[in-house]
């Protein structure tokens, strides 16, 4: 791998994805902006005043298309691929017994099945490189710690399916030196969070406080590079699921 690598990155246009683009433009690397709202996308390709090193791809995620996009701008404005960040996600609170077939649908397709399709055409790339990759996916921690007074059965379902396809897809392509982890952040303040009461979810964990996306982009940017880290879900939880301080 070059020192400078291209990295797509989907969910770009806030929270997450956001900051962790910030972070790989500042640090040199090419990036390409995922995301389904073309004018945001735009708005944070100047925000980020790299225009050499930044391209920006709108589309829908659960389209095999979208993925195939952002791989043939990456070719055609950097040359290469070397990674992915699977940011884009949904996620809401319906109680288990009135989610509607469409309300589980969207979830699975802007959370298991976007990420499953962006992250072949990214792979079928890489293997064609033939010199390895990173790809990095945004879990949950909710996945190993779930709260009763948060019903999201359909957000964690296919999040769950994201923490799956990590692991087996560490196991699968390892041999083609392409390395597969998760970040499963715990409350972090991004627009998901909304107007949710930081009190009370900073007292979930141990550091009590809730987390900041410069706190995840920390992990994700060490998983890019850690060569000798594969089939990894790291929390970023402040300790939430290691349980609250007496």
């Amino acid at each position: 791998m070059s020192t400078s690598k291209t990295v797509v990155v989907t969910g770009g246009s806030s929270g997450i994805g956001r900051d962790v683009a910030r972070a790989l433009v500042a640090r040199g690397d090419n990036v390409v902006l995922g995301g389904r709202d073309a004018d945001k996308l735009a708005a944070v390709a100047a925000e980020l005043a790299a225009p050499t090193r930044v391209a920006a791809v709108a589309g829908d995620i659960a389209s095999p298309a979208t993925g195939s996009a952002y791989v043939r701008t990456a070719l055609d404005r950097f040359g290469r691929l070397d990674g992915l960040i699977n940011s884009a996600g949904v996620f809401g609170a319906t109680p288990f017994v009135d989610v509607t077939e469409a309300e589980l649908d969207r979830y699975l397709g802007g959370n298991l099945k976007g990420t499953y399709l962006t992250t072949q055409a990214v792979v079928r790339q890489l293997l064609a490189q033939g010199d390895g990759g990173s790809i990095v996916n945004i879990g949950t921690v909710l996945i190993d710690h779930a709260l009763a007074g948060l019903p999201a059965s359909a957000a964690l379902v296919s999040k769950g399916g994201v923490h799956a396809l990590t692991t087996s897809l560490a196991a699968e392509l390892a041999a083609a030196g392409i390395r597969v982890n998760a970040v499963a952040p715990g409350i972090i303040r991004t627009p998901l969070f909304g107007d949710g009461d930081e009190r009370a979810s900073g007292a979930l964990a141990l550091l009590n406080r809730i987390g900041e996306v410069a706190d995840t982009t920390a992990a994700v940017l060490y998983l890019v590079d850690a060569e000798f880290v594969t089939g990894h879900i790291l929390p970023v939880d402040g300790g939430f699921v290691a349980g609250r301080a007496a």
